[in-house]
């Protein structure tokens, strides 16, 4: 089976959710008129990033009779869409969150597990942590999604692939920081080579979405890229510019890709498993009587 990417690239408005909703629908109707199969937004692209304490205002359940949601429900009658919103629950714990949507229906909802709290980084202070990873069954096959942070960390992206997911969807809002050799920015270039390395690793497609644009000075710097299961960079998004980037991936090259590289074939889940239910253990073995 063939699938014909789509990822918006785009500038969001801070807390402008209708201007945001206004921005998807357009780039939809263009994703449409270029055979678009799953048309994939950046974190947050509904909200923007910087939130704070506006956080709850713009907060949004992805149901059918919501204002915000019903344009893009009726749009996933077309296309598969991946959105960035805010989430909460019913005991009013808000979360950043994609949800992926297809013919009309939430196919899947991830809210981001691991929230950085450090340098320019404060989320944990508006955010609750999610508290599952896993995979869904799409009409392309078997996908996992996951949000910018949970990404810097080696196990989400492992557990998704143990747990069936050919199609890895990562999306950021991830901002600018320092300078690597040339003109290329050294969280971009680390960026680039996880997002290399996990398709290589797993064997699997990654779709990685962007966004650009700035917010109380920090600069996103956009970027966007597919790799195919060879680690192979499929396409790539420019620096800094909004950009509707299309590409098509082959899912046979799975077949062709594991074959040759029988990584998932001789991965030893049990012995994983059974190696972190020992440290678990051995840690609280070592642990003060009193924490126990």
């Amino acid at each position: 089976m063939q699938i014909n990417i789509g990822q918006a690239q785009i500038r969001t408005t801070l807390g402008g959710v209708k201007a945001n909703l206004d921005k998807h629908m357009a780039l939809i109707d263009e994703a449409r008129k270029q055979s678009v199969d799953l048309l994939c937004f950046p974190e947050l692209s509904l909200t923007g990033y910087m939130l704070q304490d506006i956080a709850y205002e713009v907060a949004t359940p992805p149901t059918p009779d919501n204002p915000i949601f019903r344009p893009l429900f009726e749009a996933s009658h077309d296309l598969d869409l991946v959105v960035g919103f805010v989430d909460y629950d019913v005991r009013h714990r808000f979360y950043i969150a994609s949800a992926y949507l297809s013919r009309g229906e939430v196919k899947h909802v991830h809210h981001k597990c691991y929230l950085p709290t450090y340098g320019m980084f404060d989320e944990s202070r508006y955010f609750a942590l999610g508290d599952e990873i896993r995979a869904f069954d799409t009409r392309f096959g078997r996908v996992g999604m996951l949000i910018c942070e949970d990404f810097w960390h080696a196990s989400p992206p492992y557990l998704l692939w143990l747990d069936g997911a050919d199609l890895l969807i990562l999306s950021s809002a991830s901002p600018g920081r320092g300078l690597d050799t040339g003109d290329v920015l050294s969280s971009a270039r680390w960026v680039e080579h996880v997002t290399q390395a996990y398709a290589g690793l797993f064997t699997s497609f990654v779709v990685h979405t962007n966004r650009v644009g700035f917010e109380d000075g920090r600069n996103f710097w956009g970027g966007s890229m597919v790799y195919n299961p060879d680690g192979e960079l499929v396409v790539k998004a420019p620096y800094f510019d909004e950009a509707l980037l299309t590409s098509t991936i082959d899912l046979n090259q799975l077949h062709r890709s594991r074959a040759i590289l029988p990584l998932l074939r001789d991965e030893r889940t049990s012995l994983t498993g059974r190696t972190l239910q020992r440290i678990l253990n051995e840690r609280i073995a070592a642990r003060p009587s009193s924490e126990q």
